[in-house]
């Protein structure tokens, strides 16, 4: 068993984001903490108690013994460092390490003989040794193993999610040998109650964060796919899934949009990878295929049942309930919403976009959609896109009020299946 670890660590975790920021607060109740991130903006808010992404609140702060900073030069101090930064990807669906590559850099500038680094960022088995060590290495003049250790522990961070949380899950560790494994299973094992599973190796423990996104990803698809095809055969997925959960070994997976920066991005990490050696993913390309397609999908078939209702599509008003990739966060990362929006507009139709959650300013910035103030009237669609707790205390006579004669409601999440009796009503 794991000893918790008695030295004296100062722990630097390099990025502040929905996993970094999180993880510096665990560390600050044993450690001397620093939290480093290039966002001076951030910092600031940080420095005040603010998250950004609203995942910790101020009382998450208070009585830590830790500092925010943007400098560089003030985590040199450190002995144990973490990177958390996104590995989102490109335009074309490739790895972007920029992030990944730029905090390699980082550390490399600052790190010391004796110190120890630790990824958390998700990658493809072999990134941590094959592109980040030797950026450290070549910046620092040290070599992993004899100056340096190296390792690996995988962020489980599930935004919005207040049950599973960093201290009550399990953790992967790994390390490049076998006193880093040791060194780093002590640190973690202090904020982790439940303790952690040593990986026998970096890869391993890379391979394993990577297949656990994968393998939602494929399965998610595959609910999305028999959506299609019960939505031919006239039959409610929901319906179809309630059933079939009955039984003691049936997985419950359920149709929607795949978007934020895990599911949605992680099997091309994977898929990047199988490239490399020479290997077509059939069944993870198809997964990724069907659910960066749902979208579209949904959008389209907004469109034939306006036409259904008696609808002009060209200037047909449409509300959007949510934005942000899942429900009750903040984060619009890779929102698949965005895919039903541009479809619709594709159409001519007027779309507005309402989101409690989502930072106007950010969602503008990015997807250069204008958020509304209020609900406003008069529409002749209603989709309810993501599942926010503000959201979910509407009703039918809610939506009505917002609504035209003969409006139609969509329910992508099934939220409202066998409550709908006076609009007309799709979901997935």
């Amino acid at each position: 068993m794991t000893k918790k670890v008695t030295q004296k660590e100062i722990i630097a975790v390099v990025g502040q984001g929905y996993v970094g920021l999180p993880l510096a607060l665990a560390f600050a109740e044993k450690f001397k903490a620093i939290g480093f991130d290039i966002n001076p903006a951030k910092i600031a808010r940080l420095q005040k108690g603010d998250d950004p992404s609203r995942e910790m609140s101020a009382a998450d702060f208070k009585g830590k013994n830790i500092v925010f900073t943007s400098r560089i030069e003030d985590i040199a101090e450190a002995t144990f460092y973490v990177v958390a930064v996104p590995t989102p990807v490109t335009e074309a669906n490739e790895p972007d390490l920029v992030p990944l590559l730029g905090a390699s850099m980082a550390v490399g500038k600052v790190i010391k003989k004796g110190d120890c680094v630790v990824f958390e960022s998700t990658v493809y088995p072999g990134c941590t040794e094959e592109d980040c060590v030797p950026v450290i290495e070549e910046i620092s003049g040290l070599k992993m193993g004899k100056d340096f250790k190296v390792g690996y522990s995988p962020e489980r961070i599930n935004p919005g999610d207040k049950v599973h949380t960093l201290k009550n899950t399990v953790k992967i560790v790994s390390g490049c040998d076998k006193a880093a494994l040791e060194r780093i299973a002590g640190v973690y094992s202090s904020v982790v109650e439940p303790g952690v599973h040593k990986a026998p190796s970096i890869k391993v423990a890379e391979a394993a964060k990577i297949i656990e996104n994968t393998q939602r990803d494929v399965n998610i698809a595959l609910m999305n796919e028999l959506s299609i095809l019960f939505g031919r055969m006239g039959i409610n997925t929901y319906d179809v899934l309630e059933a079939a959960g009955t039984k003691w070994n049936f997985l419950k997976f359920y149709p929607g949009l795949v978007g934020g920066h895990c599911i949605g991005v992680d099997p091309y990490y994977l898929v990047h990878k199988a490239h490399q050696l020479k290997y077509h993913t059939k069944v993870i390309n198809a997964g990724r295929f069907v659910n960066d397609s749902m979208g579209g999908y949904i959008g389209k078939k907004v469109v034939k049942e306006l036409i259904k209702g008696g609808r002009a599509i060209k200037g047909a008003k449409v509300l959007v309930l949510g934005i942000t990739f899942k429900e009750d966060v903040s984060d619009i990362r890779n929102s698949k919403v965005v895919n039903i929006v541009e479809e619709l507009e594709s159409y001519g139709v007027k779309t507005s976009v309402y989101d409690p959650m989502a930072d106007p300013a950010e969602v503008k910035k990015v997807y250069g959609i204008q958020l509304q103030k209020s609900l406003g009237k008069g529409y002749d669609a209603v989709i309810v896109a993501v599942a926010h707790k503000q959201l979910k205390k509407m009703g039918e006579k809610d939506f009505i009020a917002l609504s035209s004669e003969n409006a139609l409601l969509v329910d992508i999440k099934g939220l409202y299946r066998g409550k709908i009796k006076k609009m007309r009503y799709w979901s997935l």
